[in-house]
Order: structure tokens, then C-alpha cells, then sequence
């Protein structure tokens, strides 16, 4: 199976990468196309999971993109590294366990070009530095296509998060690369290529 690889140097909007998922996922299950990983990042984006509540949202003026993937609230912006794929697990394993782990440990081989020591929790999804949350995961499977992807906080403004209850978390919970290191944050998109394409071989 060939994966294509896309990344996207300008801010692409919510919505519009959203429909280009979804058309991929209906091209795979028809039997054409490749498997795809996007790196890209969003403006400044508020969305929703299956299991996000209405309490989530403490500012009631934002706009909040619902969703079909895993997870509660949470929010995009730029300075916020987003990693979307596109597997067909029809094609692999059909194993969504050992994805969420092949995801989490692509995320923690990133954080250590920084030395940042990154750990996944087994009640709460997602990738941790000193009980704060610096990357969230979120995945939809439909025909054992799985899709969506993680979003890691590189340099992006955390005060966007007091908007809501990310991920069902106090905003003081949330971190960020930049907030974590004092080294230089440089070639990011091919530091999450490398990982990410070299991990997505094991599944």
C-alpha cells in the first residue's frame, strides 16, 4: 500500500481538511487511492468529539466545530503541529490498540529532539510532560479505515485554552514544546515525517 505524504506550509482551514479526509477515506474503501499522512497546521479552530459535553465550552462567544472523531473538546491553532493520516487497517492489522500506541510513541520519539520525556496514560489519551497534557489524539474507524489523527503543541498561545475544558482538563494542565525547552524548534515537519512514516510500518 502506498502512503502519500502531504505537508502544508500555510494554514489550512478546519473544515476544508476535514473534506479532504473524508473523500480519501470513501476512495479507499472503493479500492483506489493511497493511504495518506498530512501535516499541516489550523487557524485558530475550536472542535468538538462524540464524547465533548455542552459544559465544555466556558466561553459561550466561540464557534465550535462538532466532529466525528474520539474525544471531547479541544482546540487548533498556529504554532500547534497537526499530524492526519489516513490508514486502512484492511490492508494491515486490524488492530486499533496497537495504532493508538504506534501514534503515542511517534509523538514521544519527537519530544526527545528536544529532551522532552513524553509518557502516554492508559486512562487518559494522549501525551504527558510533568502531568501536563502536550499532545492529544483523536481517531475515527469506519470500515476499518482509521483516520483523524493528533495534534501536538509546539509554540502555539495557551491562553486560547481557557476558552473551554480541553479534552475534559483544567487549562493549567496543558503545555507546550516551547514552554518545556529552551532549544531551538527547527525542521519539525521532517522530524514528524520521518517518525511517523518509519512507525506507521510496524502496524
Amino acid at each position: 500500500m502506498t502512503l502519500e505524504v502531504k505537508i502544508s506550509k500555510r494554514p489550512i482551514p478546519y473544515k476544508n481538511a476535514f473534506k479532504f479526509l473524508e473523500k480519501r477515506v470513501q476512495k479507499l474503501k472503493k479500492g483506489g487511492d493511497n493511504e495518506l499522512l498530512w501535516i499541516l497546521e489550523h487557524p485558530l479552530t475550536f472542535t468538538s468529539g462524540i464524547r465533548s459535553k455542552e459544559n465544555e465550552i466556558l466561553d459561550k462567544k466561540i464557534r465550535v466545530i462538532k466532529t466525528n472523531r474520539g474525544g471531547k473538546i479541544t482546540l487548533h491553532s498556529p504554532g500547534q503541529k497537526i499530524v492526519y493520516f489516513v490508514i486502512n487497517l484492511n490492508k494491515r492489522k486490524k488492530d486499533i490498540r496497537k495504532l493508538v500506541n504506534i501514534i503515542e510513541n511517534s509523538i514521544i520519539n519527537f519530544l526527545k529532539f528536544y529532551n522532552i520525556k513524553g509518557i502516554n496514560d492508559k486512562k487518559n489519551v494522549g501525551i504527558w510532560v510533568k502531568k501536563k497534557k502536550i499532545a492529544a489524539i483523536g481517531i475515527k474507524v469506519s470500515g476499518w479505515i482509521a483516520y483523524h489523527g493528533c495534534s501536538i503543541n509546539i509554540k502555539n498561545n495557551l491562553d486560547y485554552y481557557k476558552k473551554i475544558i480541553p479534552c475534559g482538563l483544567d487549562n493549567k494542565k496543558i503545555t507546550s514544546i516551547q514552554e518545556q525547552t529552551n532549544k531551538k524548534i527547527k525542521n519539525i515537519d521532517k522530524k514528524l515525517k520521518n517518525i511517523f512514516l518509519n512507525n506507521f510500518r510496524k502496524i
